[in-house]
């Protein structure tokens, strides 16, 4: 059906997420996921910025909506991404660091931390409404 342009040296390179909440969102992918700032572009083509992070050799662009546009909430129920997910070493210590820094964890069975096939998981929602698993096995 697809032919296919994908190398077996291909990789996600970056999601693009936006926010409205460009300050809050900014502290929890740096202060609370150990991403970097590579690059701020404030005034970028009508938005009050375009923001590059970094963990590893995978990138977020973050981006503000346009000059006097309210974006409009992210739903779970819609087609699309749904979630991301990050492989951490030691599950039990980021999540007891996240939910010192305030984060918003999705609860399974009144569970933060669960275990799914393979490995144990659990679910964060970033400040602009991405979901965020934190997974502690590099399997599927």
């Amino acid at each position: 059906m697809y032919g296919g342009i994908v190398k077996k040296n291909s990789y996600v390179h970056y999601l693009c997420i936006q926010t409205n909440s460009y300050v809050e969102t900014i502290e929890f992918y740096t202060k609370g996921l150990g991403f970097e700032v590579v690059q701020e572009s404030p005034n970028f083509h009508g938005r009050e910025f375009n923001t590059w992070l970094k963990l590893g050799a995978f990138y977020i662009e973050l981006q503000t909506g346009k000059q006097h546009e309210i974006l409009t909430p992210v739903n779970s129920n819609s087609e699309g991404l749904v979630h991301f997910c990050i492989w951490v070493e030691d599950l039990e210590f980021e999540v007891e660091r996240l939910q010192r820094m305030k984060c918003n964890f999705i609860r399974k069975n009144e569970e933060i931390i669960y275990h799914v096939e393979n490995g144990d998981l659990c679910k964060l929602i970033a400040p602009e409404g991405t979901i965020i698993e934190l997974r502690n096995n590099q399997g599927i």
